[in-house]
């Protein structure tokens, strides 16, 4: 799709931002030709002998947005920094004059600002001011009505993401203040369900949403907003070109912390990320094409980035991969993954480079993660990490596992391959590759090249994989050979 764009394509996804609806309008915006990202028609990166040869391709694609200088303080529109007073519609005043001004800075200064969602729009960069913070309410009717979302690789109607835009262009959040959802057990941790967790929850919704999107049900007819305990993401860019996120510390998410969704252009930097709430996955870059992640902390509840495609039919219907996208310099602490691939997987990915990242912790279970299976389906391929290092991990520095959740009980098969780890180190883990395939489905094509494992209790396990190459690999001070 060129950049042109018509104006009712502008006026639809503009009402989309702005939270007012039609079911016309839902029917339109939901449609993947309404995508403003161009990830359907983004050109492959062409191989080479060195797969990592294309990174300096893909980086000359990633430009972050600059936007003019003009400064809108939340403060001026009336916005008091006390955390008692609501300062929600300070902030869309605010957000508004920038917008009429032609774009600029929505500066939030030092203090301590409540407010409900904030929905962002093109050219506009919202600055957190160092010794700022946004606080949101934790009262899910502030984020009514419900807007058009991604909800576990699920299109749906429901609570808005607490920072959120849809279908715009140069975006960004930015400054060394931070932002913190407020989320605790007493309010959105408690819907996710489970053990020590009383009713209401959102395993009845949860269920129903998947059995919408395997009958097809039309997205604008998946409402799942009031009563239904589906957590809402921090901040979410649906649709969207030239992303930026940068600088911030965010703290205590309801669910997923940076979800961008079908953007392309993304650059997610210098972020720290500190919450252990259910789900709280760091960054997780859904249908996205020209990704960077560099130089975040991550110690999180859930994976530290989950890199996603869409989740079983509506994955397919979609049919947006993710790809192009580049991690490097972080830190990875607490977390399920440090680097994952799914498990909403099912428009596939291609390309992702992980480079000099840091991973570290007893409660960090592994460092790069595939989790897929027969309901999922879909082509993992061309997964390359290079120079990191690893403290200890809970079970492996390389994941695949194909018979996550569901396992084989499903028609579609998951293929994971071409994927190398080269220079890679550790200290201590359970496994140093744990990988399993069922019969139909595909692992091949791993490669581990110049790698240090130490501290290994239980060796490899590798399952059904076809094409597994060592190449000078010492596991506890041994050669390891054979392929």
């Amino acid at each position: 799709m060129s950049d042109a764009y018509s104006r009712r394509a502008f006026l639809r996804t503009t009402a989309i931002s702005a939270g007012m609806l039609t079911l016309g309008d839902v029917a339109a915006a939901c449609s993947p030709r309404g995508s403003m990202s161009s990830n359907t028609s983004a050109s492959p990166v062409p191989e080479s002998q060195d797969p990592w040869a294309q990174v300096p391709v893909i980086l000359a694609r990633i430009v972050p947005p600059t936007f003019p200088a003009r400064d809108f303080a939340i403060t001026s529109y009336g916005a008091v920094g006390d955390g008692r007073m609501d300062c929600t519609d300070a902030i869309r005043k605010a957000i508004n004059a920038c917008v009429a001004a032609g774009g600029g800075r929505v500066v939030v200064p030092a203090g301590r600002f409540l407010t409900g969602p904030v929905h962002l729009a093109s050219r506009v960069n919202l600055h957190v001011s160092e010794g700022a913070t946004l606080a949101f309410h934790t009262d899910p009717a502030r984020y009514l009505p419900a807007v058009l979302t991604r909800w576990e690789g699920m299109e749906m109607m429901g609570y808005s993401p607490l920072i959120y835009a849809n279908g715009v262009r140069d975006i960004a959040i930015s400054g060394k203040g931070t932002l913190d959802g407020q989320a605790s057990e007493s309010n959105w941790w408690a819907w996710k369900g489970g053990k020590d967790r009383p009713l209401p929850n959102q395993i009845a919704a949860r269920n129903r949403l998947q059995d919408d999107v395997e009958a097809g049900k039309p997205v604008a007819q998946r409402v799942y907003a009031d009563g239904s305990y589906l957590r809402p993401q921090f901040i979410q860019f649906y649709r969207s070109r030239n992303v930026l996120i940068e600088g911030v510390t965010i703290l205590n998410s309801p669910m997923w912390e940076v979800h961008p969704v079908e953007c392309t252009n993304v650059t997610v930097r210098d972020l720290i990320i500190r919450t252990h709430g259910p789900n709280n996955d760091g960054c997780d870059p859904e249908s996205c094409t020209d990704v960077l992640i560099e130089r975040c902390l991550f110690d999180t509840g859930d994976d530290c980035i989950a890199i996603k495609s869409g989740r079983n039919a509506d994955g397919r219907r979609l049919n947006i991969p993710s790809a192009n996208i580049i991690v490097r310099d972080c830190t990875m602490k607490d977390g399920h993954g440090g680097v994952t691939i799914g498990s909403e997987i099912s428009g596939g990915v291609h390309h992702v480079f992980v480079e000099r990242c840091t991973m570290d912790s007893p409660e960090l279970d592994r460092a790069l993660r595939f989790k897929n299976n027969a309901l999922r389906g879909g082509l993992l391929e061309h997964v390359y990490m290079r120079d990191c290092t690893i403290g200890q991990v809970g079970e492996g520095i390389l994941s695949i596992d194909l018979y996550y959740e569901e396992g084989e009980k499903g028609p579609f098969t998951p293929i994971v391959r071409h994927v190398e780890l080269r220079n890679v180190t550790s200290r201590k883990s359970q496994y140093g590759l744990y990988m399993r395939a069922y019969p139909k489905s595909e692992i091949s094509d791993i490669r581990v090249v110049d790698c240090t494992f130490d501290g290994v209790a239980k060796g490899n396990l590798a399952d059904g994989v076809k094409g597994l190459v060592y190449r000078n690999v010492k596991m506890n001070g041994q050669l390891v050979s054979g392929s």
